[in-house]
């Protein structure tokens, strides 16, 4: 089920809301665990026993290890393998055996294997409780139906952001719904909604006229446009999905962190990961950078600890070489301002001419990254990335289309819009306290949350890009 259907808005969320708002404190986390349950199983019923299994997994490994603290490295060991066990063989399985037929010459048949929706996000969660229970951050939770709702709790089961068990365990036990929570929950959740709906579809459905078509075929101009349509895309589908998600969350009283915060107006790679998905860069700087040694060591270790994070991060976004390559793109301008001690240049006033040199240089790292990250090989994306600089042979007689194929007006004026929106023009709207201009943006949103449901209504495109990770 995804958020942005009218069977969620105009069904499951107000049936589960009644039910929550009604009903005594002592029944808001068994409703919401059901309502969890239901969510997950609407579209992959036959997936639901993996989610299970993974929070009986964690539910009984987090006791042994409180249990018996002598043996508890050993424990954690067999908890970590199990939950990975699981993410290994759904998304990495296929993708092991064709490298191993290529390397090997061998010709293992691969399986017919379909990854459950969310097993990336809902399995990093099950992992952060282990560890904090393991480090001793959090008790182990003799709960398991308290377990099971922090670990499939339906806001950000599918698609994050990441929830980390000591950020959230307080909450579990005991939180407060009020009407500020649920008024703040619903604006949030519609600018998320909107920011899907009206922007990264509308730059989705361009992007995808183009991606599909051989990089000889359209014009330098044609790819440019494809690239930034992709970039806003990736960026209003997600980041509204998160919105939705915080949305939600305070809605039913919980508090989550901030996925995004205008990634796009950074001035370097460092910056940008501090501003993108913060939820997974600060897990694997938790769980895996801190883990290794952090840059407690030597300036070496420091390069080693930043390159397995980003060789990670890339092999967790999906089961392709170009995904592995997009994260060693990004590793490597990570190193490399590490080495250069950005974060001493970034802590001085500079002129505008050097940000505005600073800022074009993030935006070609991760443009470019995003072709990569889009592709489906690295030859497309090396043709794809050729033909955006000017470097590839076209062949004229082949395009297809014109440019009013990939662009209309209404396309335009979504470009804009999405141009001010990522360069945070609207950042603080929720938070204004006249009484005149808080009543125009509630009206504002009113007419965004019209726009949206007519267009979901309207139109079958309503793809969620990180179902796929």
């Amino acid at each position: 089920m995804l958020f942005s259907s009218m069977t969620f808005i105009y069904v499951f969320l107000p049936i589960v809301l009644l039910l929550y708002l009604i009903t005594k404190k002592e029944l808001h986390n068994p409703i919401l665990l059901a309502a969890s349950i239901i969510f997950y199983a609407w579209g992959e019923p036959k997936y639901l026993a993996i989610m299970l299994l993974t929070i009986l997994i964690n539910y009984f490994g987090a006791l042994l290890i409180e249990k018996k603290p002598n043996h508890k490295k050993y424990i954690l060991v067999i908890t970590i393998l199990a939950n990975l066990g699981f993410l290994i063989y759904f998304k990495y399985f296929n993708f092991l055996i064709t490298n191993c037929n290529n390397l090997f010459h061998s010709n293992i048949s691969a399986l017919d294997i379909i990854m459950p929706i969310g097993i990336s996000f809902y399995t990093f969660q099950a992992l952060s409780y282990v560890i904090d229970v393991f480090r001793g951050e959090a008790k182990a939770q003799h709960d398991i139906y308290k377990l099971a709702l922090y670990i499939c709790l339906f806001p950000q089961l599918i698609a994050g952001p990441i929830v980390k068990y000591h950020d959230v365990a307080d909450q579990i036990e005991d939180r407060e719904v009020n009407f500020d929570k649920v008024n703040l929950g619903v604006k949030r959740f519609i600018i998320g909604l909107s920011k899907k709906v009206l922007i990264a579809n509308t730059m989705g459905a361009i992007a995808d006229k183009i991606f599909v078509q051989d990089p000889h075929t359209f014009s330098h101009a044609v790819a440019w446009i494809g690239s930034v349509a992709y970039t806003f895309q990736l960026y209003f589908d997600f980041s509204g999905y998160s919105d939705m998600a915080i949305g939600l969350g305070l809605i039913f009283g919980f508090k989550f962190m901030e996925n995004f915060n205008y990634p796009y107006i950074s001035k370097s790679v460092t910056e940008f990961w501090r501003r993108w998905h913060i939820s997974l860069s600060t897990w694997f700087k938790q769980y895996v950078y801190i883990s290794l040694g952090g840059n407690r060591l030597s300036k070496l270790k420091t390069i080693r600890n930043l390159g397995i994070v980003f060789l990670l991060t890339g092999i967790w976004h999906g089961a392709e070489w170009t995904f592995v390559i997009w994260g060693i793109w990004h590793g490597f301008f990570i190193i490399t301002e590490k080495i250069l001690n950005i974060k001493e240049f970034d802590s001085k006033p500079h002129k505008w001419y050097v940000n505005s040199l600073r800022h074009l240089y993030c935006i070609s790292v991760f443009v470019i990254g995003w072709i990569i990250f889009r592709a489906d090989n690295m030859k497309y994306a090396w043709d794809y990335l050729m033909n955006m600089f000017g470097l590839l042979h076209l062949r004229p007689q082949e395009f297809l289309y014109t440019m009013g194929y990939y662009v209309d007006n209404i396309e335009i004026i979504t470009f804009v819009a999405a141009i001010l929106c990522a360069a945070g023009l609207f950042k603080n709207m929720l938070e204004v306290k006249n009484k005149v201009a808080r009543g125009f943006i509630n009206f504002w949103l009113l007419i965004l949350f019209f726009l949206s449901t007519i267009t979901i209504a309207a139109s079958t495109y309503n793809p969620f890009i990180y179902f796929r990770f």
